[in-house]
């Protein structure tokens, strides 16, 4: 019996497609299932039962030896929420309690981080437990994953196989739901549609052009290849990068979009909202020598790929994964 928690959002209900697909029908799925707008994300998976996110560490108390395997995928990712203790209970704490029921019961665990907590990329991108104290993340939600990767590694007992997996800019199907979270191709896409152009924020930055702020996009299809090595092959435990291991610039992704869509590229710039300016990442790159190093092979999308397939498979049609 396989966990997983946020299956209902974005990544959770595409890793429950891809256990599918592996042939994994014993899925119990945890999420807050009184939000409906994530319904569909769901629909036409194959899984055994549904447990509230606030049952479920009550529901390990009654099942824990049934479980094999935990995928804690749920969190808060506004980055633009600021209130502190909504993420301590629901990034923070209710991530203990999931460690401390997978210590109990012997379960393997593969939880959530994520790039906001490398910040300003100060101390470069690299997955290094060392280096994890020091970072100083942007946000709230950055501070959360963060304070629980710490916590992670001040503990004596642990699962008998974990791995906390940083996830850079992913995109891809099933994020309909997301509104301003979702994904800037998911953005770009809805208003190439609706005006045949689309805005890029301006660079406020001097070392890089309009446009040419760098990140990390990796695709959900390849996020989710990693989490079913991990169960399968358990690798050494740690926590890990996960993006496609090279920087794009918004004006590649942009031009891709347009390109998927067989229109010419029409793009302008507005200034970045005050609210984030000063919290903006220019740059992120994965690291992804230590994934590479504990035998992933299963390769990445390029933007190019990954774009062409999310709009033109999924978006164009409104699909799910």
């Amino acid at each position: 019996m396989i966990v997983v928690t946020g299956a209902a959002g974005f990544i959770g209900s595409c890793l429950v497609s891809r256990l599918n697909k592996a042939g994994y029908e014993d899925i119990v799925v945890v999420d807050d299932f009184s939000k409906t707008e994530k319904a569909e994300n769901l629909v036409g998976k194959t899984i055994t039962a549904k447990v509230g996110r606030k049952d479920l560490i009550a529901w390990l108390e009654d099942f824990g030896k049934e479980v094999t395997m935990i995928y804690h995928i749920g969190a808060r990712t506004d980055t633009t929420e600021f209130d502190k203790a909504i993420f301590d209970e629901l990034n923070v704490n209710y991530s203990k309690a999931v460690w401390d029921a997978c210590v109990k019961f012997n379960i393997p665990l593969v939880y959530a981080s994520s790039a906001a907590t490398y910040g300003l990329g100060e101390f470069g991108y690299d997955d290094n437990h060392a280096t994890i104290p020091q970072l100083k993340p942007l946000n709230p939600y950055g501070d959360s994953k963060n304070d629980f990767d710490k916590w992670v590694l001040q503990q004596t007992s642990f699962p008998p196989f974990w791995a906390g997996l940083k996830f850079f800019n992913v995109y891809g199907p099933n994020e309909y739901h997301k509104g301003r979270m979702a994904s800037v191709i998911f953005h770009a896409f809805y208003q190439i549609q609706a005006n045949g152009s689309m805005k890029l924020f301006r660079s406020h930055n001097p070392e890089y052009t309009d446009g040419g702020q760098l990140r990390d996009f990796v695709y959900v299809k390849d996020v989710v290849e990693v989490c079913l090595f991990l169960m399968e092959k358990k690798p050494t435990a740690g926590i890990y990068n996960l993006g496609s291991g090279t920087a794009r610039t918004f004006l590649d992704l942009a031009t891709n979009t347009f390109k998927s869509l067989g229109k010419e590229a029409d793009i302008s710039f507005i200034d970045t909202p005050i609210d984030i300016r000063d919290k903006y990442q220019y740059f992120t790159e994965a690291n992804m020598q230590k994934m590479l190093n504990a035998g992933y092979n299963g390769g990445f999308h390029t933007l190019e790929e990954g774009v062409k397939d999310y709009v033109q498979h999924y978006l164009l049609d409104k699909k799910y994964y």
